[in-house]
């Protein structure tokens, strides 16, 4: 396969696809989890159990549906094949948006953990110039092609991944019951706690798709995509419960609640000193980088998709070096300018009404995926449904459809709200891009309407037979 330049595509193998997944899933959030979730009192690790079975249920939908359409743009080609044009682009349209300002907020969350490793005072001009670096370096690592995404990807994996993994594992040797908090704090009931604590968490396992959105770069697909989700899941479900127990057992639970830098906070009770600070925040700056790269490439991936279907403008169908060029400029383009909003026009109210954004977006294209499988099993194609595992594909279908549901219902009335109104100007663009496509001759029509009439008895034969 080439590139629309004309290369060779590079494509990533099973490492690196499971390295894009847990990098994409595990950004600079988990350094305060415990913190965020310790109020609620250990019953958030109850919720944290019942959202690694939902992401893990829609990690094995995305398996299943790669198996079906190994092409890169994974939730909209879904999408748009069971539901038609317009459901696959409210899918792209709502993971594009959801990338790149998601992004924004990534390199200005890093912005702290900066100034905690190198020792400097926050300033407005150099706070603005690390959030771009940030954003920019990323890109320019895309820029480069597909081999420096994942080379990037593989080793800021890694070297997040073994500062959070020894705090997990070597925690549970200083493991205390007596600093854990009671079941449900604040003299509440558990399925409260539990709801509390899960809308908080919901949004930990957002970037479960990163390998179905990039199926067109990874090896054997078919194959790769669903293993690379699930172990890429599992991989950072790892790091979430065994980093939150340890910080749990090791840091007093009145201290953690007030915790701004917890797993510093754990380092520094088992080793004493302050040097464990330092080395988080190295990992927090890695962490941060690592999954803005991987990021970066899943902002270009949908609309490239979209782009070659007609549905997104016709640049963004280009690749160069495996790499949508124009995705990857404009996604870096648009963080670059909610980060000027930021920290320029101190706009923070803006900013904050994007960042409701992200919320909502990112769980559109995750609704409509889990409705596609939920849709071709209910079908019975033959080509679409492997017969021997219906039951067991309708369940986990069921299951991440209401996982997804959830995550919408996690995200309050101020995210849906104010993502409806971004994802209803999507509808404009929706319009403007179909009324340029082409119309189909009729011609084309009758020949595809006869096409359609010759294999339809060869298919409910075939269908038959099974």
């Amino acid at each position: 396969m080439q590139d629309t330049d004309g290369t060779p595509v590079r494509r990533f193998g099973l490492p690196t696809a499971v390295a894009l997944v847990m990098g994409n899933i595990i950004g600079g959030g988990i350094f305060l989890l415990p913190a965020s979730v310790a109020p609620y009192g250990t019953v958030s690790l109850l919720a944290f159990g019942v959202l690694t079975v939902g992401a893990i249920a829609l990690a094995l939908v995305f398996g299943r549906l790669a198996e079906r359409h190994p092409q890169t743009g994974g939730p909209y080609v879904y999408a748009r094949e069971a539901f038609g044009d317009f459901a696959g682009f409210l899918s792209a349209w709502s993971y594009w948006t959801m990338t790149w300002v998601s992004n924004a907020a990534l390199a200005v969350a890093g912005v702290g953990y900066f100034h905690v490793l190198a020792g400097t005072a926050p300033s407005k001009g150099t706070d603005l110039a690390i959030a771009l670096a940030m954003l920019w370096l990323p890109a320019l690592a895309n820029l480069a092609g597909t081999r420096w995404v994942g080379a990037v990807q593989m080793i800021s994996t890694v070297l997040k991944f073994l500062p959070l993994l020894f705090v997990a594992v070597v925690g549970l040797f200083y493991f205390d019951p007596k600093n854990l908090g009671h079941f449900t704090e604040g003299g509440g009931n558990w399925t409260g706690g539990l709801t509390a604590s899960a809308a908080i968490l919901l949004y930990s396992y957002v970037g479960v798709e990163s390998a179905a959105m990039s199926a067109g770069e990874v090896r054997n697909p078919e194959r790769n995509v669903g293993r690379a989700s699930v172990l890429g899941t599992i991989g950072a479900a790892l790091v979430y419960l065994l980093g939150t127990v340890s910080v749990f057992g090791t840091v007093p639970h009145d201290k953690l609640a007030k915790s701004t830098a917890p797993f510093s906070d754990s380092m520094d009770a088992m080793f004493g000193g302050h040097w464990g600070g330092t080395l988080i925040a190295a990992a927090a700056v890695i962490s941060i980088v690592g999954a803005l790269n991987g990021w970066t490439l899943m902002s270009a991936q949908s609309p490239y998709a979209a782009a070659k279907d007609g549905l997104f403008p016709a640049a963004f169908g280009r690749k160069r070096r495996g790499v949508p060029t124009v995705g990857v400029l404009a996604a870096a383009v648009l963080a670059t300018g909610l980060t000027l909003i930021n920290y320029v026009s101190g706009s923070g109210g803006v900013f904050n009404i994007l960042v409701l954004v992200t919320t909502f977006s990112a769980t559109i294209p995750y609704l409509l995926a889990a409705a596609a499988q939920v849709f071709f099993l209910l079908k019975g194609q033959r080509e679409k449904v492997n017969p021997a595992r219906l039951t067991r594909d309708m369940v986990l279908a069921l299951g991440a459809f209401a996982f997804s549901f959830w995550l919408v219902a996690g995200a309050g009335y101020a995210a849906v709200y104010q993502g409806t109104l971004f994802l209803f100007v999507g509808v404009i663009v929706y319009a403007w891009m179909a009324a340029r496509r082409p119309a189909q001759r009729p011609q084309d029509e009758a020949e595809a309407g006869a096409e359609g009439e010759a294999t339809g008895p060869v298919l409910e034969a075939e269908t038959v037979r099974g």
